[in-house]
């Protein structure tokens, strides 16, 4: 078999970054180099022509999933014209939705990666990186009423806590109390 171009291998090597953003977020860094590669449809031996180790693909993903969020965030923003309160409310009822706890991959990188990046599940970079990430979203969901922190501890621990509890009654509680606490007024 040929080599492939150097625009099929940028377009394998962003595969692969996205096939382990979100793999990373539903199955933790723990996935194997092999099970990512046929994920992404490429053999495990491209990985190693793409990538000098597993954790500088953690660190790539990462910033991959928290540049991906910032996007989010800005189209939300744009969706209800710079009006900020508004995109905070709907950011807020899409994130604490049963479509959201369910869906791991495409979600919040926060929730997702906290315990892997913990436990070290990437370099110093993707540390960074998710350090960075969440003192934006941090910056997004402040108020004039509610600290932007207070807010993502609100959000991430109600995450974490209804896909902990998921298939029990208070696995949907969780999400409705918190999204009560964000979101009354007075």
């Amino acid at each position: 078999m040929g080599r492939v171009s150097q625009a099929q291998a940028e377009e394998n090597r962003r595969r692969v970054v996205d096939t382990a953003s979100r793999l990373f977020r539903e199955r933790g860094t723990q996935v194997s180099v092999a099970d990512l590669m046929k994920a992404a449809g490429l053999t495990h031996g491209a990985f190693y022509k793409q990538f000098d180790s597993k954790e500088a693909l953690v660190d790539e993903a990462t910033a991959h999933a928290f540049a991906e969020l910032a996007r989010r965030h800005g189209a939300g923003l744009e969706r209800y014209d710079g009006q900020r309160d508004a995109a905070q409310r709907a950011l807020v009822d899409t994130y604490l939705s049963a479509g959201h706890r369910d869906s791991p991959a495409d979600g919040c990188p926060v929730a997702a990666l906290a315990t892997d990046i913990a436990r070290e599940g990437g370099g110093p970079e993707a540390r960074r990186v998710y350090a960075e990430g969440v003192a934006d979203f941090a910056d997004f969901l402040a108020t004039d009423d509610q600290d932007g922190v207070a807010r993502l501890c609100t959000l991430f621990g109600a995450l974490v806590l209804s896909r902990a509890t998921k298939g029990s009654p208070l696995s949907d509680e969780i999400l409705a109390a918190a999204h009560t606490a964000l979101t009354e007024t007075g």
